[in-house]
């Protein structure tokens, strides 16, 4: 049963997607759950170049990942797919890295035997490397195909089927007054007609935005307060 934190969008016929505030989307018609940019162990990283930056950003992202999931509810689960950089930084370059993001997924792996994880390489990744057997993940090489859509780490366009995405860190800027601006995460869908590329959130607690440039015709959730909801296109 879809819950009221999940979002139904149909961007066209045969294209439906429900969208979640933390970010995560879910494609009905494959049982399918999608995050992108992760980024699991980017504080850990910068900890270890020495900035001052605060710790259990790792638990925070994998609580909120489960908490996703558990929002579904009795909502038919088959796959999970990481829409690449799932980590930030190699594994096992520091002891800091590979203990706190190995031990904490490794342990939230565990607890969830019967789900298929999928991941699709993005450049992180590459550089990070394959994550290791007791992750228990199948790697997917972009663009990796799922019925109509084309799911991708770059966005990218992908003939014959609509690109899901991350990468950007998509977020929109609202203005509030003369003075006042406020960004928030978004997620961007183009039209299906002629931009056929929708692009997930960042997921991960760690990470930055950058605001997008939005087209005529292209449909824009933003996140705010637990909330998702759609922007009209005069605030483009």
């Amino acid at each position: 049963m879809l819950r009221a934190s999940w979002v139904p969008v149909q961007l066209a016929e045969g294209l439906s997607i429900w969208l979640h505030p933390s970010g995560a989307a879910f494609l009905p018609e494959h049982a399918a759950l999608l995050v992108a940019d992760a980024h699991l162990g980017k504080a850990a990283s910068f900890r270890r170049l020495g900035v001052p930056v605060p710790s259990g950003s790792t638990a925070t992202t994998l609580e909120a990942l489960g908490d996703a999931l558990a929002s579904l509810g009795g909502t038919p689960l088959h796959h999970l797919v990481f829409l690449g950089d799932l980590l930030h930084a190699a594994r096992g370059r520091s002891p800091e890295l590979s203990r706190v993001v190995g031990q904490a997924l490794t342990a939230w792996r565990a607890r969830r035997p019967g789900l298929c994880v999928h991941l699709v390489r993005g450049n992180h990744d590459r550089a990070a490397g394959d994550p290791p057997p007791e992750w228990d993940m199948a790697l997917q090489a972009e663009p990796w195909p799922m019925g109509p859509w084309a799911l991708c780490h770059e966005p990218q366009l992908v003939a014959g089927a609509y690109t899901l995405a991350g990468h950007l860190h998509p977020c929109i800027g609202l203005r509030g007054g003369a003075r006042e601006r406020l960004r928030l995460p978004c997620f961007w869908f183009g039209d299906p007609a002629h931009h056929a590329i929708g692009v997930l959130p960042a997921f991960g607690d760690f990470t930055g935005m950058h605001p997008i440039q939005r087209r005529a015709g292209d449909r824009v959730w933003a996140v705010a307060d637990q909330a998702v909801r759609e922007l009209p296109e005069a605030l483009r």
